[in-house]
C-alpha cells in the first residue's frame, strides 16, 4: 500500500516549481525574438482592412436654455389652469385647453373600485 507523506510532496515542489519558471521563460524568450528570427508560418489571407470610428463622433456638447423669470412662469401656468391642466394633459383623459381654467370647480371623476368582497372576521375564542 502506497503511503504519501508531506516530506515527499516537499520534495517534489521545488522541481515543479522550476519547471513551471523554466516553461514560462522559454515562451517569454520566444515571444521577444524579432519576426525574423521565428519561423515563417505559412502564408494566410490578408484580414481586411479595419477603420476606426469613435463612438464620440456625432456628440453635441449641452447647451443651457434659456432661463426664464419665475413670475412669468408662474403666470403661465396659471392661465394655463395649474397642476390640475398639466396632471390631465399627462394621463390623456382630457384637454387642457377645451375645458375652463381655474375658478369653475369640477366635479372630480368617479375611481373605479376593486369589487372584491372583504374577507370575514374570525372570532377570537
Amino acid at each position: 500500500m502506497f503511503h504519501s507523506s508531506s516530506a515527499r510532496r516537499l520534495a517534489v515542489f521545488p522541481a515543479v516549481a522550476a519547471f513551471a519558471a523554466l516553461a514560462t521563460l522559454s515562451t517569454a524568450v520566444a515571444l521577444a525574438q524579432p519576426a525574423s528570427a521565428q519561423p515563417e508560418a505559412a502564408p494566410t489571407s490578408v484580414p481586411p482592412v479595419l477603420t476606426y470610428r469613435s463612438a464620440l463622433e456625432g456628440y453635441r456638447p449641452f447647451a443651457d436654455e434659456k432661463a426664464i423669470p419665475w413670475k412669468e412662469a408662474n403666470e403661465t401656468v396659471y392661465r394655463r389652469g395649474g397642476w390640475q391642466a398639466y396632471a390631465k394633459e399627462a394621463s390623456g383623459t382630457g384637454s387642457a385647453e377645451s375645458e375652463s381654467p381655474k375658478g369653475a370647480a369640477a366635479a372630480p371623476a368617479a375611481q373605479p373600485g376593486h369589487s372584491m368582497p372583504m374577507p370575514a372576521k374570525k372570532e377570537k375564542p
